[in-house]
């Protein structure tokens, strides 16, 4: 007799129960990236939040299984430009990597003790990163920077070292005079070396310049050449060697990050097109394209709003698309190639971010490593379709939006769900369609979400990064609102029950939403601005340091726009209530910009609570935290919207809810 399928129960859009647990998202995943290949071994590291956010370098040989390359208890992790990247490197086996504790580089020999290889100081004031070793192993050449007992930003010093990799003598300074360097690349005969370099006020997006230069034995450099880029006007992505000494890298110069050669000192572009083959560089080490032995590129690139992959012949300009079940990346691009074999980490709506390595001479593809472990049925999982829509100015912004999803709940007939309208950080970042079971937390209870690509995010060309110039705080809270009148306009989302959420400048947007409409009904700043002036007057890390004189204008000539861009003055304004979630020890968004806002919230007893988290920087990183405050964001919504939780929750306590 044929079982007829179970028939999902009719309950309120948000009160779903469902088997997608805060534990289950915090516990169950892992985040994967920069993986690295050294003759036939590939390797990764590995944040993993049950273990209070520690990353490990995995490493897998041949077709064995993945081990453990890192001590126990060794985190490898920079802390340079605060958002780290670009930990270690390996050659021949051997590991030359960051230790987050101390911020020391250290030497890993297999089956030994890491050996430190650079001085140590005092507070971690000294950090390396986005290193390489020389072809006979003597040296490391990479990025240190050094902070000053001042403790001011403005005087932290970033410069290209070379240091024996068996900590003989103190580091060397081979580049410096300039705010920031990365990509330090050592070509494949050994005697050159191309990096990267740019000044404040400019970000490595808005425009960086591309140097070669004669590399001594000793690490010295001679011959110093620019090749290509313009601080404010060129921006560079990723230079790398080809295998015959030809300098690669993507330029931004056409309006899109295409891939660019140099061949006997001549520019060409190797394929021509409105798609993005390069990335804003927030942390270092991203790769988004890797050399075959034959030359030709393996690359990643945007298009329309999907990641796709392909293999590109640099002399005939033809790009195969490669069939893979891949379409975005979570955040930082990360592919390498040798020989035959491309090693990516990727993943697509349906699949988590996957450590992935294919042999294109073969067709075979192997998953090393997934980020998530996932014990519950597809059912549950809303994929995100792209939206577009229109918005102020008679531009047209993007966004993915995600319905409400269970095999076992559905919505009443009549009722429309509430809207998560999430702004992503950076600004310029973007948001990807990549599975994350953090999401689903949330489709999976009856809301629908929407993740908006605002004008400023990356993918879409330099001209709609170029939209925030001038307009932050403006275009990005105007695209929001038009992401979630689209969708009630629309029939999918209720417009008396929209919400709003981000992280740092997402953040920021959030509070702007909260403080500038009454759009919505709540709302969730983690780690957000409330006062622009603090930041443009130099309350910020080095990086970011100038960053809001793109994006708002110079300060403090331009004083009186950040005073009408910060929500803090004009708490008379705020009614909404808001949930506020800070790292105690984040020093891009210092808890002093969660504080302000608090207090005002509280003096005008409007709705809120406040989680300050121990031990968290910009992010959070431990299991119990993330935990916590995925908890209490629901709580905060379910409270502020009447709803009944459909599952056992923790009560987050809200000053002045009911008066």
């Amino acid at each position: 007799m044929a079982i007829e399928p179970r028939q999902p129960a009719v309950a309120p859009y948000g009160t779903w129960s469902s088997p997608i647990t805060a534990e289950l998202v915090a516990r169950s995943g892992v985040s994967l990236g920069m993986p690295w290949l050294d003759g036939g071994t590939i390797w990764w590291l590995e944040g993993r939040p049950a273990e209070g956010g520690r990353v490990v370098l995995m490493e897998v040989e041949g077709s064995g299984d993945p081990t453990e390359a890192s001590p126990a208890g060794f985190n490898m992790r920079t802390m340079a430009h605060e958002y780290g990247g670009g930990a270690f490197c390996v050659r021949d086996g051997v590991v030359v990597g960051s230790s987050f504790e101390d911020q020391r580089l250290y030497r890993i020999d297999s089956g030994s003790d890491p050996i430190p290889i650079s001085p140590a100081v005092e507070d971690r004031s000294q950090r390396f990163a986005d290193g390489v070793v020389t072809a006979d192993g003597r040296l490391w050449i990479g990025v240190r920077e050094r902070h000053p007992e001042s403790g001011r930003s403005a005087d932290v010093v970033n410069e290209l070292v070379a240091i024996p990799t068996d900590g003989s003598t103190e580091p060397r300074v081979i580049a410096e005079g300039r705010d920031f360097y990365a990509g330090p690349r050592i070509s494949p005969d050994g005697t050159r070396l191309c990096f990267l370099a740019w000044d404040l006020p400019w970000m490595p997006w808005d425009g960086c310049e591309l140097f070669t230069a004669r590399l001594g034995p000793d690490g010295s450099l001679s011959d110093v050449t620019h090749v290509a880029g313009k601080d404010g006007e060129e921006a560079i992505w990723q230079p790398e060697w080809s295998p015959v000494g030809d300098l690669v890298f993507a330029s931004d110069r056409s309006g899109w990050w295409n891939l660019e050669r140099v061949r006997d000192g001549e520019r060409e572009t190797l394929y021509p097109a409105e798609a993005e083959f390069g990335y804003p560089a927030w942390v270092f080490g991203g790769r988004s394209y890797g050399f075959l032995a034959d030359g030709r590129i393996v690359c990643g690139y945007d298009r329309d709003g999907r990641t796709r992959f392909g293999v590109l012949d640099p002399e005939s300009g033809a790009l195969e698309e490669l069939d893979l079940p891949y379409d975005a990346w979570r955040g930082t691009p990360f592919l390498v190639a040798a020989d035959s074999t491309v090693v990516l980490v990727a993943g697509s709506a349906t699949l988590p971010n996957q450590v992935v390595r294919l042999d294109l001479a073969t067709g075979a593809r192997d998953v090393l490593r997934t980020s998530a472990d996932v014990p519950v049925d597809a059912t549950y999982f809303s994929v995100p379709r792209a939206i577009e829509f229109p918005t102020e100015g008679g531009s047209t912004a993007h966004a993915l939006f995600y319905p409400p999803t269970s095999r076992d709940f559905v919505g009443p007939e009549e009722e429309r769900a509430p809207l998560i309208v999430m702004s992503h950080g950076g600004p310029t970042g973007n948001a990807t369609a990549i599975f994350g079971l953090d999401m689903q937390y949330w489709t999976s209870r009856g809301f629908a979400v929407v993740d908006v690509n605002y004008g400023g995010s990356t993918g879409y060309g330099r001209a709609y990064r170029e939209r925030l110039n001038g307009q932050w705080g403006v275009v990005d809270l105007q695209d929001c609102l038009s992401a979630a009148r689209y969708l009630v306009e629309h029939g999918e989302a209720d417009g008396d029950r929209l919400l709003v959420t981000g992280g740092s400048a997402g953040g920021y947007t959030t509070i702007c939403a909260l403080t500038f409409t009454d759009a919505f009904a709540a709302g969730a700043s983690y780690f957000g601005l409330a006062d622009l002036e603090q930041f443009g007057d130099g309350d910020t890390h080095k990086f970011e340091l100038r960053y809001e004189h793109t994006l708002v204008g110079p300060y403090p000539e331009a004083r009186e726009l950040y005073r009408e861009r910060s929500p803090i003055n004009f708490v008379d304004r705020i009614s909404t209530p808001m949930l506020v979630l800070q790292g105690a020890d984040d020093e891009v968004v210092p808890p002093a910009q969660a504080e302000l806002i608090v207090a005002a919230l509280r003096e005008r007893r409007v709705p809120h609570a406040y989680l300050l988290f121990e031990g968290e920087g910009h992010g959070f990183r431990k299991a119990e935290n993330i935990v916590r405050a995925l908890e209490a964001e629901l709580s905060f919504y379910l409270q502020v919207l009447g709803l009944e939780p459909g599952d056992p929750l923790p009560t987050l306590e809200i000053e002045h809810l009911r008066g």
